[in-house]
């Protein structure tokens, strides 16, 4: 899909967590560039304020809601507020993910909840959310970005992959679910490899950036799985560097 050729999204509003940089914003310009109206959930207030500033003056409709994905309570209160104005989730991105890069044996407990929490619960608790009232809607789409740690691990990598490996299965038991319930409800997985972003360059200041893909390709792939008519689905896609090592 070129940059011009991108699928209209017009009166549909689009919920996008971890929103405010690296692949969540490249995600929140697609969509709004595509005509949806964007909330940008993150705990960055300040990143996420200026994106949505930039878009807005650029004549988007873009808002900044600040949420931690891991307090479900607080997730339920979006959704609640989002309902009172009038402004229904059509599509949902879990976006939002955290890593801690160590030797199983020197991670705490407090690291490896923090990273399941963000990395499983969290999308978990949005899935809930949106997708019961999808189905009293009878129409939405969910897209959940997977890894190819949810496929193949390596080392440093244990609780990350144990998330992704388990929102990967949440992932296709909501799409199986969602084929029984509703035809109007779309269910994608998307399996990134590595990317250019903060999140990689962060833990690993010293990566080849020339073997890592640019977020913008990642969101791309999230408009095409936005795109495919009703009548069929795409349940799960992997994007990926040609150097990725991780695949297959």
């Amino acid at each position: 899909m070129s940059g011009t050729e991108r699928p209209g999204l017009g009166g549909r509003h689009a919920l996008v967590t971890g929103g405010a940089r690296g692949l969540g914003a490249s995600i929140t310009r697609r969509l709004a560039a595509a005509g949806a109206s964007v909330t940008v959930a993150d705990v960055r207030r300040d990143k996420a304020e200026k994106l949505c500033a930039a878009l807005t003056e650029e004549g988007h409709d873009a808002g900044f809601a600040e949420l931690d994905v891991r307090d479900a309570g607080a997730a339920a209160e979006l959704f609640r507020e989002l309902d009172e104005r009038a402004r229904p989730v059509d599509v949902l991105v879990n976006n939002a993910a955290v890593d801690v890069s160590k030797p199983i044996e020197h991670l705490t407990a407090e690291e490896v909840t923090r990273v399941i929490s963000t990395n499983l619960l969290g999308p978990v608790y949005l899935c809930l959310e949106s997708y019961r009232r999808m189905i009293a809607r009878g129409h939405g789409h969910i897209v959940n970005i997977l890894s190819t740690a949810s496929n193949r691990t390596w080392t440093e990598a244990g609780p990350y992959a144990a998330g992704k490996s388990g929102l990967r299965a949440f992932t296709h038991t909501l799409f199986k679910e969602a084929q029984r319930d509703c035809p109007g409800i779309g269910v994608t997985g998307i399996i990134a490899g590595g990317m250019e972003t903060p999140f990689v360059l962060e833990r690993f200041p010293d990566a080849d950036t020339s073997k890592l893909q640019s977020p913008d390709i990642v969101a791309d792939t999230v408009l095409y799985a936005l795109s495919v008519p009703v009548g069929s689905v795409v349940p799960e896609l992997v994007v990926v560097p040609r150097s990725e090592p991780s695949w297959p």
